[in-house]
């Protein structure tokens, strides 16, 4: 199935010695709209933050129907 994530936010706090600038939380918030394959919600939240390495706060997504 094909997911269009429309709006996502990520889990970004904890202690990092290297913490992100804003400008970097919004880059990868930016690179994880839009459309992404899945086979369910749960494995459309693995597979983001798999490929972002974050955790994953809460997605907002319609499902593109073919």
């Amino acid at each position: 199935m094909n997911f269009n994530v429309t709006d996502i936010k990520f889990d970004f706090e904890g202690d990092f010695d290297d913490p992100l600038t804003l400008e970097e939380k919004v880059q990868i918030t930016f690179d994880s709209l839009g459309v992404w394959e899945a086979d369910d919600e749960d494995d459309l939240v693995d597979e983001i933050s798999s490929v972002t390495g974050w955790c994953i706060k809460s997605i907002d997504y319609v499902l593109q129907l073919k």
